[in-house]
């Protein structure tokens, strides 16, 4: 395992001063841009119109925390991020930013977001921005990623909250759809970032992370990926038949579910004795086929809901 402590300079700038892009870079704004996304999609697929400049307001405020969320994530990871070939070129590894910057910038976006989205919108809304920061930055980045093999599972679920703080934006309540849409996101959170450790194991082993991959091997992972997967799929075709449901959502759901299916039965079934481009080639095909995934659903969803604005939606 490589010594964490053999360079620590990540806590401090080295190559001048930072620019716009780096502090950006701090906010995470490829993983920003899911949040925003199934925020917004959970914010109109309420059933309770809001004002654009309300739900603009939202939006942001939403995005802006969950950029907080990031910059206190690379705050506490910066010694394993160093030695990460994915992450290694992150702002503080890299000596873009200075560490006390990016928790100074993490804590006054985060208090910024949760007040601003509340005064907007309702108190329920803030709160529950407010906890999946909390729950992201100590439970899972401070408290699980670095202590069991389950990280990604129970943390998996500060992902899954964005289209739920939309719904409350929207409505002031929690209700099913949104605890549908929670579940959609949660349960495909494993199965994303498994495969992603199965191309990228080396990177877990170096920084000491108890991935799945690490502690209990690459069979026992692919496993994982394909019982996950086939629940995942059971309520991502099931949730087609709800009021967030409808033809257009379902037809969207059996095809990639198909697709999810075949690519996770062909990880669990691959040759251990194929070459590692292969296998390279199929965990990544199956990480990359996982994006697609998650936001063609909810883009089906909030299809749905535009047209359920019509009369067009749902089963009726």
């Amino acid at each position: 395992m490589t010594d964490l402590s053999t360079n620590s300079s990540f806590g401090e700038t080295q190559s001048g001063e930072a620019r716009f892009g780096d502090y950006f870079a701090l906010l995470k704004p490829r993983v920003m841009t899911l949040v925003v996304f199934t925020a917004f999609v959970g914010l109109l697929a309420a059933p309770v119109p809001v004002h654009p400049f309300i739900g603009f307001c939202a939006i942001l405020f939403i995005a802006v925390g969950g950029g907080a969320s990031g910059a206190l994530n690379m705050w506490w990871d910066a010694d394993i991020d160093q030695v990460m070939k994915r992450t290694a070129k992150r702002p503080i590894p890299a000596g873009k930013v200075d560490k006390g910057e990016a928790l100074a910038i993490g804590l006054v976006l985060s208090v910024f977001s949760c007040v601003f989205l509340a005064l907007a919108t309702n108190l329920l809304a803030g709160a529950l921005l407010a906890f999946t920061i909390f729950f992201y930055v100590v439970i899972y980045t401070i408290w699980l990623k670095r202590s069991t093999p389950q990280n990604i599972v129970i943390g998996g679920a500060a992902g899954a909250f964005p289209p739920m703080i939309g719904w409350a934006a929207a409505t002031g309540q929690i209700g099913i759809e949104s605890v549908l849409m929670f579940c959609l996101t949660f349960m495909w959170t494993p199965p994303h970032f498994w495969a992603l450790a199965l191309f990228m194991r080396n990177d877990y082993d170096d920084a000491g992370v108890p991935m799945l991959t690490v502690t209990h091997g690459r069979r026992s992972t692919r496993l994982h990926i394909l019982v996950y997967t086939v629940l995942l799929a059971a309520l991502a075709i099931g949730t087609g038949f709800t009021a967030i449901g409808g033809p257009v959502y379902l037809s969207v759901a059996v095809v990639l579910n198909a697709l999810f299916l075949k690519g996770a039965w062909q990880i669990f079934r691959r040759d251990e004795d194929a070459s590692e481009t292969d296998n390279f080639k199929t965990e990544r095909g199956f990480f990359k086929l996982s994006l697609l995934y998650l936001f063609a659903h909810f883009g089906a969803i909030l299809i749905e809901a535009g047209l359920a604005r019509f009369g067009l939606g749902g089963w009726g």
